[in-house]
């Protein structure tokens, strides 16, 4: 192997062969690191003073897993499975030597090693499941082997890792390095005369009436997810069948999960999310230092980031209107913080030294010394304006003013505050503490150093920087509107708002559209809706607000809550208000079913997202799926809205469009690029390849 452009290394320490990955970021298992692994080994196998063998990685991880880039392409030559066999069958012992992460694939070729070492802050797991998928290199036969029914189901159906100490204990591993691997490589160095296999892995079993046990109690547990009910059909069929026979049938099954329609949009969404968070346009442009931040506004959203900001490490000034209002956001982080260490995320001393770096003002020129301000003022644009206007003399020239509008217009924002360079939106999800993703609205003026400064800054603050034009909505709000309005449609023409609540939910929302606007309070969605000619139930949210219907803090709204209950029953005086909005609209109520409603949803979502994109607003339709699944709940199942009208196929889409348009041609406008893209037999898909 003397090829330097090899991701894996070859080398030789008396009578100790290495092979070495060395393919950044994660080691994953392409084709052409298995085949520069599967070089090494046979290169060792046939040095007669080659005596035993370690398989290990460079950088910061063993193998975090296969290269899903692979999954649905056309068969490699040599894939993992071939591999883990040959390396299985070498007649010279092979170890694993592990640090980082060792995942998915990158535990299975482990697995397949006579001995397991890891580095103890080594985590090791088979998250599979989370694309829809099974261990398919072996993992579901050697698992139940190493560690028996019960550790093996609840390790692959979970999808979590677990510390190497855990897996010592398992049976998953051989040993514990407190220090450094190559100790061990030493030690090994030494014992090589003495090395053994320390288990025939394959005629490992003989624990039937408690591993058939497990199975039978998890197969109750997974019924409905194909991926876990093959899981454990596979896991069955290690005790059952010879290991050569559970080997073909993990490859079958294998196979099923990848061609269905969960795995398909479980893998878009793992692609999505990576995508969503490169800006290809910034590498040149290096982030501003940020030390210190500040705050203006410690409402839920405010006393939010800056919890995020102190748990990141960065002194904070928090800045309110005035001592009573400074205090209470003082409570809300500080009960924060409390909360962390109650749980065990956080320890005492953590969330006390965050505080420490907490300082709080009423006086508006103490953004003075920020690098990074972030204003979380009430949704008015009068106000932001006045209020970042009186302190834009104070801020150095260096520092970047960030908005957490998403509603209203950041570029007219940073004119009326003379800083269009430095401005830019950063919409934060409540509650932040839980919601990682952040859209990073991107004026036409700001300059690239700024935008790269609130990306890193995200990034430090652990969160999920998604790009987009800054435009009122950006992406998230723009969808969620058409979201909410097509739920308005399905009302106004016959569905109960209950009936459409529920199949939100029976179609894998969190929550309902009708539930959201109850807690969040009705009045906050008029006074964002009024001025807006698309809001087709204005006028029953109009005689609702009249009548004091706010939503579960009136204890009236689209439902009834009695004493302050989380979950309230149908209102009937709202459904009344609904009767008469039909009769004056003209319209005859039409029974809707839970499907139906779903795929009006879903077509609105996909244009609505499809002129985002045209607009320039979206990089690219995967972006909006990212935001989607992130910020409100789309169900992962279905991978997006974007993905999933590609599944329905966007001919059928606009067919669908131009029928529901012969009814009501206002409500149903289709976007040039829908309509273009249809007509090519492209899909959305098509374009995600946008740097």
């Amino acid at each position: 192997m003397t090829d330097t452009a090899s991701p894996v290394r070859y080398q030789r320490d008396g009578k100790i062969a290495r092979i070495i990955i060395d393919k950044p970021p994660v080691n994953a298992l392409g084709v052409a690191v298995r085949r520069g692994i599967q070089a090494g080994l046979r290169q060792a196998l046939a040095d007669d003073a080659v005596k035993a063998i370690v398989l290990s990685a460079e950088g910061r991880t063993f193998p975090a897993g296969a290269d899903i880039s692979e999954f649905g392409n056309a068969s490699q030559e040599l894939g993992l499975p071939d591999l883990c066999d040959e390396i299985e069958a070498s007649q010279k012992p092979i170890m694993a030597a592990m640090h980082g992460t060792a995942l998915g694939g990158g535990l299975e070729l482990a697995m397949a090693c006579h001995y397991r070492v890891a580095h103890e802050k080594t985590r090791l797991g088979l998250p599979e499941v989370t694309l829809g998928i099974l261990p398919g290199a072996g993992g579901t036969q050697r698992t139940p082997r190493l560690i028996g029914a019960e550790g093996a189901l609840e390790l692959m159906l979970s999808g979590l890792p677990i510390s190497a100490q855990e897996a010592l204990e398992l049976g998953l591993i051989d040993a514990i390095a407190q220090d450094s691997l190559d100790d061990v490589i030493t030690l090994m160095a030494e014992e090589t005369p003495k090395l053994r296999p320390t288990r025939e892995i394959r005629n490992n079993l003989n624990m039937g009436t408690e591993y058939m046990a497990q199975v039978r109690l998890w197969r109750d547990e997974v019924r409905g997810s194909l991926a876990r009910e093959k899981i454990v059909d596979c896991v069955e069929a290690a005790l059952l069948l010879p290991f050569d026979a559970g080997l073909e049938l993990e490859r079958d099954a294998f196979d099923d999960c990848l061609a269905s329609p969960v795995s398909k949009a479980l893998r878009h969404a793992f692609f999505a999310e990576r995508k969503a968070t490169k800006f290809p346009e910034l590498a040149s442009h290096k982030p501003r230092p940020v030390e210190a931040v500040a705050v203006v506004g410690g409402g839920l959203m405010g006393a939010g980031v800056a919890t995020a900001c102190l748990g990141a490490g960065l002194p904070v000034t928090l800045i309110e209107r005035d001592e009573p209002a400074a205090s209470l956001a003082l409570e809300r982080i500080g009960t924060f913080f409390q909360r962390e260490a109650k749980a065990g995320r956080i320890t005492q001393e953590k969330g006390s030294r965050a505080l420490e770096h907490l300082r709080l003002s009423i006086e508006p020129r103490s953004v003075s010394g920020a690098d990074v301000v972030i204003e979380c003022l009430p949704e008015e644009a009068r106000l932001k304006e006045e209020v970042l206007r009186g302190f834009a003399g104070d801020l150095k020239d260096s520092a970047v003013l960030v908005s957490n509008t998403s509603y209203l217009d950041v570029e007219a924002l940073s004119r009326a505050v003379g800083r269009q360079a430095n401005t830019l939106a950063m919409h934060f999800f409540a509650p932040v503490a839980r919601m990682k993703l952040v859209e990073v609205g991107v004026t036409n003026d700001c300059a690239p150093d700024a935008v790269s400064t609130v990306v890193a800054l995200a990034r430090r603050l652990n969160k999920m920087p998604v790009r987009c034009k800054a435009r009122p909505g950006l992406i998230g709000n723009t969808v969620l509107t058409a979201y909410r309005e097509a739920c308005d449609r399905l009302v106004l023409h016959g569905a109960a708002p209950q009936e459409i609540d529920a199949a939100m939910r029976q179609n894998g929302m969190p929550i309902g559209p009708y539930e959201v606007l109850d807690r969040s309070g009705l009045d906050i969605s008029h006074a964002r809706r009024k001025g807006s000619e698309a809001a087709v139930a204005l006028g029953l949210l109009d005689e609702m607000c009249a009548a004091g219907m706010l939503g579960r803090k009136t204890g009236r709204g689209y439902y009834l809550y009695a004493d302050g209950a989380a979950a309230g029953t149908p209102n009937p005086e709202m459904l009344k208000m609904l009767d008469a909005e039909r009769a004056a609209r003209g319209i005859s109520p039409r029974p809707v079913s839970a499907r139906e409603a779903w795929v009006q949803v879903l077509l609105s979502m996909a244009n609505c997202g499809a002129g985002l994109v045209e607009a320039g607003v979206a990089h690219r339709p995967s972006d909006i799926d990212a935001v989607m699944l992130h910020g409100f709940g789309y169900p992962r199942t279905r991978g997006g809205p974007m993905h999933e009208a590609d599944a329905v196929g966007l001919f059928e889409v606009a067919r669908r469009f131009d029928r529901y348009a012969e009814a009501d041609p206002d409500g149903w406008k289709i976007s040039p690029l829908l309509r273009r893209l249809a007509l090519e037999r492209l899909r959305f898909a098509s374009l995600n390849e946008t740097p």
